[in-house]
Parts: structure tokens; sequence; C-alpha cells
């Protein structure tokens, strides 16, 4: 298992991408025996009878671009220089071609300061802003559809036999979801298999987590394949297309802005993707059907998230 970020103040220095693509990036995965990311608490169930059960523990994560404060996060925090990369670089702060030279997290004070080799084009405009810890992204800019249109995703192909091993590692590798619940998921695969697999209370912090391990180890976006729990709305559409990747994969549903971005780009978008059932609404001519589905099992109960019935 890769170590959590450690529990004090530390200091990155980020190097040029094409000296950081010479080196392999980490493999992440969550943590859940970190004491840090889950606490328990006691109820009473439906009988009345007490009952111990662990719950998720989420921190306040403040954000500076320079001198710049940004956000507030509602995170579990486990990997902030990740996080704070990654949500500069999904709201169009953060440009992929800005020189950044610092990244400092400072856990005595909660706080994550990104430090740039000029000033970027936002640091005017902003004032402060919280995001909740809620399936909504508590913040919105303007600018992230900026040249979304012009977009033009690499070539790929997933083969359906990737597809079922991915859902498969991804439903059976230890998390803070079999762990705690209440916790949603994203994940990076290469063919069939994760590479970088994270979580948090919102699935837009695991993304971003994401975008900022991609950018901080210079890694090559155009085979992957990226997978969420959550819903395949607008947002997530957005910033799959930000970082690069050609194929978003979910167990859960779409929206109907969600579906129409992603046919406007070309992105492979495939949906309530659970045992041997999948949806395509877009991007299908990526699609290979190399599976027998007769060697496919359904998916087991204990996998299951929150009301997916309704595709939440």
């Amino acid at each position: 298992m890769i170590p959590i970020c450690c529990v004090r103040q530390y200091h990155t220095t980020l190097g040029e991408l094409t000296v950081l693509e010479k080196t392999p990036a980490p493999l992440i995965f969550p943590n859940p025996a970190d004491p840090r990311l889950t606490e328990s608490v006691t109820g009473i169930d439906q009988t009345g009878a007490k009952t111990e059960t662990k719950v998720p523990v989420e921190r306040p994560l403040t954000l500076y671009l320079n001198a710049q404060e940004i956000v507030t996060m509602m995170t579990i925090n486990d990997y902030p220089e990740y996080l704070a990369l990654g949500y500069l670089l999904n709201q169009n702060m953060l440009k992929y071609d800005d020189a950044v030279t610092d990244v400092e997290y400072h856990d005595d004070l909660q706080v994550v300061v990104v430090r740039t080799e000029h000033h970027t084009n936002f640091e005017a405009k902003l004032k402060k802003r919280t995001q909740t810890s809620g399936c909504a992204q508590g913040t919105a800019f303007g600018e992230l559809l900026d040249a979304f249109g012009s977009v033009a995703l690499p070539r790929a192909t997933l083969r359906t036999s990737w597809l079922y091993q991915m859902t498969h590692e991804i439903n059976t590798v230890p998390s803070l979801y079999l762990e705690a619940g209440a916790i949603h998921g994203c994940a990076l695969c290469k063919e069939g298999s994760p590479v970088c697999y994270t979580e948090d209370v919102g699935r837009h912090n695991a993304v971003d987590k994401i975008a900022g391990w991609i950018y901080r180890h210079g890694v090559d976006p155009s085979d992957k394949i990226l997978y969420t729990t959550g819903r395949l709305t607008s947002e997530m559409v957005i910033k799959t297309v930000r970082m690069g990747i050609p194929i978003l994969v979910s167990r859960s549903g779409f929206t109907a802005w969600g579906v129409e971005l992603a046919r406007q780009v070309g992105l492979t978008l495939v949906g309530r993707a659970r045992g041997k059932r999948f949806i395509a609404l877009s991007g299908e001519e990526r699609i290979v059907y190399d599976q027998n589905l007769q060697y496919i099992e359904e998916e087991s109960a204990r996998h299951k998230r929150k009301g997916e019935g309704s595709d939440d």
C-alpha cells in the first residue's frame, strides 16, 4: 500500500514536465487503515439496539494560489498537493503551461499554497469562496468552458474486456467506501487496471486529485480511462476533457447536458456500468466488444452504492 502524505508540513519543488515524464509516477490507492481518515461513532439501529459504525472524517483545507486565497474545501485531506493542483487546473485557474515552482502544505494550519513563476490571470478576479462536501461543486467559474468546443481528444480504444476487468478490480480493492461508506471514488485506468485511485467526500475532489497526479508526474492521459462512482454530469465531462482523457466511465447515470457536451467533443461516455451491464451514449466507435458475457458475473450487493435505483 502506498503511504498517505505525511502529517506534517512538507515542501515539494516541482520540476519541468519534460523532466517529470522520465520519472515513473507512483501508484496511489486509498488507505482505509489510516486512522486519520475514519472514526468510530456510536448510535442505535432500527431496533433501538446500540451500534457502532465507522464514518469518514472531513477537514477544511484552504487553498492559496501565490498570495491569493482561492477556496476552502471540505476533504478527507489525504493528498493535499494533488488536490490543490488538480482543482486549479480543472477550474482553469492554472494553465498547463504555467510554471509551478512550489507546493507547500501546512498540516497545522490546514493550508496548501501553490506558487507559480509568474502571476496568473485569476489572482485579481477572485474572492473567497467555500466549497461544500455535497455532491454538487460549491464553486463554479465562468471560464470553465473556455476553448471546450475546439478540443480534439486523442484516438483510443475501449475493449469491453478492459471495462469488466476494471470495474471488478475497483470494486474489490481495499477502500474507504467499503470501510465506512459515504464517499466517492475515481480511478485512472490503463487498459483494465487502475493506476491511480482516489476517494473523497465529494466526487469533484476525487477527480481533482487525479488531475493533480497526472500533472505532477507528467502522465500521458491519451491512452487512459477515467472511472467515477458519481453521476456523469456536465462538470465531470468538462474536467475529463480538460485532462485530455478520451474515455469516461461511471457506475451511475447521466445528465442531458453531460451527454450533449460529450457528443460535442467525441468523448466516449459509458454509464450504469455494473456487473454485465453498461450503456454508452457518446463515442461508441471506440468500443471493441471482445468479452464473452457468459463469463461475467453480476455485481455483488456488497459493492452497491447509495441510491443506485435513481442513478445517484
